[in-house]
């Protein structure tokens, strides 16, 4: 009998016996895995296999819109698709079936290729650009995020949708309309992409201001998908909806704030200024019907405009008004009865006073005149000795109590609240200079308040320009009434009327009458500052109210750093153009009552040289 090799393990039934074994073994622990995951861990498994399948989907809100006075809209949001395909899985040798696309029964197969050629024809677009957005580029790496279009109407979307391409999806975003376009511009303000590309948030103006308002509440979609990235159809979906944002509904009024703005461009062109702004106020109600600026921002392009005029200037912009600023200052001298509208002052062209010389900006003689006299023709002079009547302080508390130094809320963004230092911190010259209208700031706005509250029976109503809210329901929240408080007292308002009145007659004001009408205002021109702090230029105004018989409306126009000779500078036919149509617009029936303005000068001569 032969040995046994030395390398021999064992005979061949020993060999598939071990075999055996550590197959039972494997398939034991295999089995053992099996029964582990589907019947003991199987409710994880599932939910892990839920959650690998299972998309969240953000939707955006619709924005609200922003709306005049008259419901005509001014801002709005609409539906827009961003074309997006995967080129991973587009398979150009793989053939399309659809339903036929003129409309007939039955379906066609068509190749990619004939489908791209389609798209393009929807698009408007080049198809070899298409084609390289489909299918990419030939030897790059497919996409899977390949922008087609961005920005199509919901018809192009559906059309696009109905070629079949494989992963072709249209991805809903908002886009923000002006379809106005410059009309209100800078009150309105513009939009920007979020970080996120997916929305829209207020940039500047009431788009800004107000964005908490209209932009809505986001809500969002749950689904599941399958292996292809494609909704599961008959899988379950839950949905909390989206809350659409509110509307803002103004007290402006499209049609005069074209007129604004149009006069003010036209002033601006003029006089080559830096800025012109125009605001219309109602008198009775502090509702701000126009503020229209001169340098124009088209909220569909704002960067077509420089930022530092994107937002109001009439809101933003703070200045020295000049004589306009007088009418506190007789204001408060009427109101504590220091002086008379016929009380005589002796008025020279250069008036001394501790230490400081006060001028007039023309030189004239020595004139005997009545209080309201020294308001028609807006000297200087004359305004300080009525302001002395009174103590800094007083003075100061008038200026403030008309709101000069504060801000005024309109729910606009970037509102400056100008300059006033305490009267304490009043310099030797300043003291006299804010008698009229110099040594402090303010903005258009502050001007239109003042000359409502001086107006108004001495009741200052705050400006507003936000009326209501409308919210996605339909429902409507009406904005808090306008604050309210006594500066002057009504005898007080009826003086200063006729000093106004008396300015148109006789006075600086002769070009800012209104046919048909008793209008009474105030002119001013004052120093303007430049960034070195020196004065370098000049801003000139006016403000007025009609008619003066039963008061209606505040329209103030400033013009900022005209150009040229000053002694020809005017914004008086740019009063009268607006004023004029507002009553015209408004129905407001012609003055019925005769002027009623005082004497300038003491004595029965009142033509005199200026």
């Amino acid at each position: 009998m032969s040995k046994k090799s030395p390398t021999n393990t064992g005979t061949p039934h020993h060999r598939v016996r071990i075999v055996l074994v550590f197959s039972m073994v494997a398939l034991l622990v295999i089995g053992g895995r099996l029964f582990f995951v589907q019947s003991l861990n199987a409710s994880a498994v599932a939910a892990t296999a839920v959650k690998e399948r299972t998309r969240e989907q953000v939707t955006i809100p619709k924005r609200g819109q922003i709306i005049d006075s008259k419901g005509r809209i001014l801002a709005t949001s609409v539906d827009r698709y961003d074309l997006v395909i995967d080129q991973r899985k587009v398979e150009p040798e793989r053939t399309i079936a659809r339903k036929k696309l003129d409309g007939s029964s039955g379906g066609e197969k068509v190749t990619v290729e004939q489908a791209v050629n389609e798209l393009a024809e929807i698009l408007g677009q080049d198809v070899d650009v298409v084609r390289t957005a489909v299918v990419g580029a030939p030897g790059a790496k497919p996409n899977a995020n390949s922008v087609v279009a961005k920005g199509v109407t919901p018809e192009v979307r559906n059309a696009a949708m109905e070629l079949r391409i494989r992963t072709l999806t249209g991805q809903l975003r908002s886009e923000r309309l002006y379809p106005n376009g410059v009309i209100a511009g800078p009150l309105l303000g513009f939009v920007k992409n979020t970080d996120d590309q997916t929305a829209l948030e207020g940039a500047e103006g009431l788009e800004l201001s107000q964005e908490k308002r209209l932009k809505g509440t986001p809500g969002s979609k749950t689904y599941e998908i399958g292996a292809d990235g494609v909704r599961i159809p008959m899988a379950g979906m839950s949905e909390t909806p989206a809350v659409d944002g509110q509307d803002v509904v103004l007290t402006a009024d499209t049609d005069i704030q074209f007129i604004a703005q149009e006069e003010a461009r036209k002033k601006q062109q003029q006089f080559n200024a830096d800025w012109v702004a125009v605001t219309v106020e109602e008198l009775k109600t502090g509702r701000i019907i126009a503020i229209g600026d001169s340098n124009q921002l088209d909220p569909n392009d704002p960067s077509a405009t420089e930022a530092e005029f994107r937002t109001s200037a009439a809101i933003t912009q703070a200045f020295e008004p000049g004589s306009t600023g007088k009418v506190a200052t007789f204001a408060a001298a009427f109101e504590e009865g220091v002086i008379k509208a016929t009380d005589a002052f002796k008025v020279a062209n250069s008036y001394r006073i501790n230490n400081e010389v006060i001028n007039d900006s023309l030189k004239h003689p020595t004139y005997d005149m009545t209080a309201a006299g020294i308001f028609a023709r807006s000297y200087n002079t004359g305004t300080v000795m009525v302001g002395k009547k009174l103590s800094n302080e007083t003075r100061y508390n008038y200026m403030k109590k008309l709101g000069i130094g504060s801000p005024i809320d309109l729910g606009v963004s970037g509102a400056s609240k100008g300059i006033l230092a305490p009267w304490q911190d009043w310099e030797r010259r300043q003291q006299y200079a804010t008698m009229f209208g110099q040594g402090y700031t303010q903005t258009a706005l502050h001007t239109s308040q003042i000359f409502q509250a001086v107006a108004n029976g001495g009741v200052l109503i705050e400006p507003k320009l936000i009326d209501s809210y409308v919210n996605a329901d339909g429902s409507v929240e009406k904005t808090p009434e306008s604050k309210t408080r006594r500066v002057f007292s009504e005898k007080t308002s009826k003086e200063m009327l006729r000093l106004m009145e008396t300015v148109v007659l006789e006075g600086t004001g002769t070009k800012m009458g209104v046919s048909g009408y008793r209008v009474g205002g105030k002119s001013g021109t004052a120093q303007a500052a430049g960034p070195s702090g020196k004065y370098d230029g000049y801003t000139s105004s006016f403000a007025g109210v009609a008619p003066l018989d039963d008061p209606q409306f505040v329209v103030t126009v400033t013009m900022h750093r005209p150009k040229g000779d000053w002694k020809t500078w005017s914004v008086g036919d740019t009063f009268s153009e607006v004023m004029s149509k507002t009553l015209n617009a408004y129905n407001v029936p012609p003055s019925n009552s005769k002027p009623n303005g005082y004497d300038v000068f003491i004595g029965s001569e009142q033509k005199k040289s200026w």
